[in-house]
């Protein structure tokens, strides 16, 4: 299946494109009236697509600019100012804002005592970015872990997009990109100037204990608790 946006092959049952991060299928059915927060993953699966097809020319204006279709290039760290996230290493320190302003660093995360997960994304534009939220994120929070999704994005683009999904999971805002440089999150395949679809857990001790980037643009949540759990 080609991605009817950027013209990449996808697997058939995808549903984003693992490139760009928009719908790959029409939408046929239109979703019942119910909260996300009750309403199951098959529907939500419904929802997200209909929200996503409603924004494909403003995503497409807004990517177009800061992608290159290559989901099958081997990821390549920035040149300049770039950082790794090794297994084992100390996890970079950092205060970020929040869409709404609040300041919060990585010691703020760690004081509530469990593992932190954070979530690099491409962000505004990758409408599968911002499905992934939701669709992890309870299943993280039955685990303990606190999720911290990174955009760098302007705080009023990434807000307007959150709405749209009905997240209400804090999103940091990294416009400088110095925080996606320092874990070694920018120039993965061939996203030159922003993260594309990658995670770092933290452990409890300040230490990274695990970090998974993804050729496509949006995991289901039974995979990526199945990698999560197993360390992929």
């Amino acid at each position: 299946m080609f991605c009817p946006s950027c013209g990449v092959e996808n697997p058939d049952e995808a549903k984003f494109c693992r490139s760009c991060g928009r719908p790959v299928r029409p939408v046929v059915q239109t979703p019942t009236a119910v909260s996300s927060a009750t309403r199951p993953k098959a529907a939500r699966y419904v929802t997200i697509a209909v929200l996503v097809v409603a924004a494909g020319i403003a995503g497409w204006v807004l990517t177009t600019s800061h992608t290159t279709p290559h989901p099958t290039a081997v990821g390549v760290t920035a040149s300049v100012g770039a950082g790794t996230s090794e297994p084992d290493s100390a996890a970079p320190d950092f205060s970020l804002p929040t869409t709404e302003g609040t300041m919060v660093s990585l010691q703020d995360l760690m004081a509530k005592g469990g593992d932190v997960l954070l979530y690099f994304s491409m962000g505004v534009g990758c409408d599968g970015c911002f499905a992934q939220i939701p669709e992890i994120a309870d299943d993280l929070a039955a685990k303990g872990i606190t999720f911290v999704p990174i955009m760098v994005n302007s705080a009023d683009q990434v807000a307007a997009e959150a709405a749209r999904f009905g997240i209400t999971t804090p999103i940091l805002i990294d416009s400088s990109r110095k925080v996606s440089s320092a874990y070694g999150m920018l120039g993965l395949y061939g996203h030159v100037d922003r993260p594309a679809h990658s995670f770092a857990l933290v452990g409890k001790d300040g230490t990274i204990k695990w970090v998974h980037h993804y050729a496509k643009m949006f995991v289901r949540a039974d995979e990526f608790m199945n990698d999560l759990a197993n360390k992929a």
